[in-house]
């Protein structure tokens, strides 16, 4: 009988492992290999999963499939491989393998294989899953005490859910733990030595690997850093300058560029007037007739949009189709599925941004908007909303950096980056010290490896032949109108 009861409960626990996408572990695992076969997508391409530990301090207890994606060099050239760390939290690396490698010049492509995954909890590698309703009913911005008590009340809510429809992975999609996947990632790949790319939230990836297993970095680049060196009011204050200075670039451009659909005209004038439709609940999207904008939805969108510079143009165009007056109703609540993923589960794991009650929220919010008196609402402010209530220590809190590897990390930024500010990676160069050298590219857009051609020569002779460029290198802005 008693075996019997072992065997029933033994099966439980497998059944109950499949259902959340999670296996325990094999005698292989402790030597995992990837099966790498054809992508679906693009057979050109090859997709393969990696089996690897739910909690990295219980290596023989559940296990996850993490999702990966490569194009390999040709024998004759290939060097090495190069893994690529995607942003977000929540970028596929796995799409941007498959359908996006042009990001990478045609030497790197020559002379590395390229791979890169889907971050645990995200994409296809066991994403977390949340209740579609309770997500909505987060707040963008929290307008009193009570409503602050509700968020922390309906934060909980949704941290039950999460758990509960996600599995035991939910609790450990921390970068921490994600370092330590990379690190399999680079031993299932058979590479003595990890060569890698970060791009935005994959910096983070990149720097806590360097502190983790500082000898065993060959080369890496830090680009559109993070710097997770900063608390609540840093981190808002941080962005809330980089916005607005992304802001005033724009409208500096508009100001000198017929390319600009509001060329020679008082673009501070439209934009107030724009903001106060929002206040009054009178906006709407010319891109989808009905939806009424908030003030924050208008400053996000309009952020988003200063990533790139080729999206400049079609940004002044929206904005002036949105000068008519508002007309229809706005659109009803979606009737999609009862689930969604839920990448930013990862940030509220990695960020500790505590705020005691309305009245501090109140005041970071007035701080920001002096700050940014233009972008009023950054997006980080909505980082304290969907993070309220965390339950502390978070996994992985804000440090700084320890880094010793042997050969400086290439922390590639960009002067006007409207989201990973200029400010965050010159304190993240200075916490590197000698293990870091900062690039500098003088103009604007989130990253500049696909913006800057002198960036790409700097960033390819460093991951191809260890290239360290000289201090104080800088790259000249690339005009938005050539």
């Amino acid at each position: 009988m008693l075996r019997v009861r072992k065997s029933a409960v033994g099966w439980a626990v497998a059944l109950a492992l499949t259902a959340a996408g999670l296996t325990p572990a094999s005698p292989a695992a402790a030597h995992p290999t990837i099966d790498w076969q054809p992508c679906a997508a693009d057979d050109s391409a090859e997709c393969g999963t990696l089996s690897l530990p739910v909690d990295w301090d219980r290596p023989r207890g559940e296990h996850f499939a993490l999702a990966l994606a490569r194009r390999v060099a040709k024998p004759a050239t290939r060097e090495g491989t190069l893994v690529f760390g995607p942003g977000g939290p929540g970028d596929s690396g796995v799409d941007r393998v498959v359908n996006g490698s042009s990001r990478f010049s045609a030497d790197l492509r020559r002379r590395f294989d390229i791979v890169s995954f889907d971050p645990r909890g995200t994409g296809g590698s066991h994403p977390v899953v949340c209740s579609r309703a309770l997500l909505a009913q987060q707040p963008q911005l929290i307008a009193d005490q009570a409503q602050f008590d509700a968020t922390l009340a309906g934060n909980a809510l949704l941290r039950a859910d999460c758990r509960a429809r996600t599995g035991p992975l939910y609790d450990h999609v921390d970068t921490i733990s994600a370092a330590r996947d990379l690190d399999a990632i680079r031993a299932a790949l058979g590479e003595r030595q990890l060569t890698f790319h970060g791009s935005s939230y994959g910096t983070l990836l990149g720097e806590q690997y360097a502190e983790l297993f500082p000898h065993r970095v060959r080369a890496m680049v830090l680009e559109a850093a993070v710097d997770h060196g900063v608390g609540t009011r840093a981190f808002l204050d941080t962005q809330a300058v980089t916005s607005q200075d992304a802001f005033d670039e724009f409208v500096a451009w508009c100001d000198r560029s017929a390319a600009c659909a509001l060329h020679g005209r008082d673009f501070g004038a439209i934009w107030e007037g724009l903001r106060a439709r929002a206040e009054a609940g009178t906006l709407t999207d010319p891109k989808r007739p009905g939806v009424v904008l908030t003030p924050f939805e208008l400053s996000r969108l309009t952020h988003r949009e200063f990533y790139d510079t080729w999206r400049w143009p079609g940004l002044a165009e929206w904005l002036e189709d949105m000068g008519a007056p508002a007309t229809g109703r706005s659109a009803g609540p979606s009737t999609g599925d009862a689930v969604a993923a839920y990448p930013f589960a990862v940030f509220c794991q990695d960020w500790s941004l505590p705020v005691r009650d309305y009245r501090e929220y109140d005041e970071h919010l007035r701080r920001v908007a002096r700050l940014a008196p233009d972008l009023r609402y950054p997006t980080a402010v909505f980082a304290l909303a969907t993070c309220l209530g965390t339950p502390t220590p978070v996994a992985n809190p804000q440090h700084r950096l320890r880094v010793r590897t042997e050969v400086p990390l290439l922390v590639a930024a960009t002067v006007h980056d409207p989201a990973s500010g200029y400010n965050w990676a010159t304190n993240v160069a200075r916490q590197l010290g000698r293990h870091g050298v900062l690039l500098t590219y003088e103009g604007w857009g989130h990253g500049s490896y696909t913006t800057s051609p002198c960036v790409e020569r700097a960033v390819d002779a460093y991951l191809i032949d260890q290239k360290v460029p000289a201090r104080g290198t800088t790259c000249p802005a690339v005009d938005p109108d050539v």
